[in-house]
């Protein structure tokens, strides 16, 4: 099982080194970056889970519309990206839900950092997938977490995944800097471990970064961005696509995996 998806935010990263970034400029650039994934999903046709902050939800009706017209779930990812605050958790799903008319039952803090357990649970999310269980200098420090899929009450957790042993993270950095080759054959790697495979990759991924050098972002994030991005999106669903694996929501995979969880735990 194939657990894409993508967190749907305004593109805050230039704040991140120093650059002043109106609302209304980053959210052209994701909405771009967003029609250009939906594009190539289409192209493929699999369905994905898009994490998106109430900011998103607001400011682009049309690309919501979009993303629920072409059958994709939608999750919450708090409300502004650049500044997280306690309540976010239930003003997210408050909000999404009132702009959609669909039930939220899935959530992720922005920049996967920690959220309140109490908090996922009280408002009744599904799942949380909040947690990438590497080690990252300056971001991530979680190499005692649990590496797969766990149950926190009645919430499913829904780590990022990573490799077996040494948990090298296999999110959207890596597909942006690693050879295709080896980024695919340690994404079949976990899927022979794991048996499904989760991963995420932002909507300004796909914007052609390099051309915005008063963006001032690093190297490593430009690297492959824009059109590069969408032929490596391409490549790997068809690679996943051509070895029989099937692509499904966060929230069917919940059904599956709370069931066999809370079975095994009898």
């Amino acid at each position: 099982m194939i657990l894409l998806s993508f967190d749907t935010e305004e593109f805050d990263v230039p704040r991140e080194h120093g650059v002043d970034f109106p609302l209304d400029e980053a959210m052209k650039v994701s909405v771009y970056g967003t029609n250009k994934i939906l594009d190539c999903l289409k192209r493929n046709n699999v369905k994905a889970t898009f994490f998106c902050t109430a900011n998103f939800a607001k400011n682009s009706p049309e690309t919501m519309k979009r993303i629920m017209d072409e059958g994709h779930e939608v999750a919450c990812h708090g409300c502004d990206h650049w500044e997280p605050k306690d309540t976010d958790v239930k003003e997210s799903k408050k909000i999404i839900e009132q702009l959609t008319g669909i039930t939220a039952n899935g959530y992720r803090q922005p920049r996967m950092f920690p959220v309140s357990d109490k908090d996922i649970e009280d408002e009744g999310f599904k799942y949380n997938s909040s947690l990438n269980p590497a080690f990252i200098p300056g971001r991530y420090i979680h190499l005692t977490c649990p590496r797969t899929c766990f149950m926190r009450g009645n919430v499913l957790e829904i780590p990022s995944s990573v490799t077996p042993w040494i948990r090298f993270p296999l999110f959207w950095l890596s597909c942006h800097n690693l050879p295709t080759a080896l980024y695919h054959w340690m994404i079949r790697r976990v899927l022979k471990h794991d048996g499904y495979f989760v991963t995420y990759f932002h909507p300004w991924e796909f914007y052609e970064l390099k051309k915005h050098p008063e963006f001032k972002m690093p190297f490593i994030i430009k690297n492959h961005s824009g059109k590069g991005m969408e032929d490596r999106l391409d490549s790997l669903i068809k690679m996943l696509k051509g070895k029989g694996y099937e692509f499904i929501t966060f929230s069917e995979f919940t059904e599956i995996k709370t069931a066999e969880l809370k079975k095994g735990s009898k």
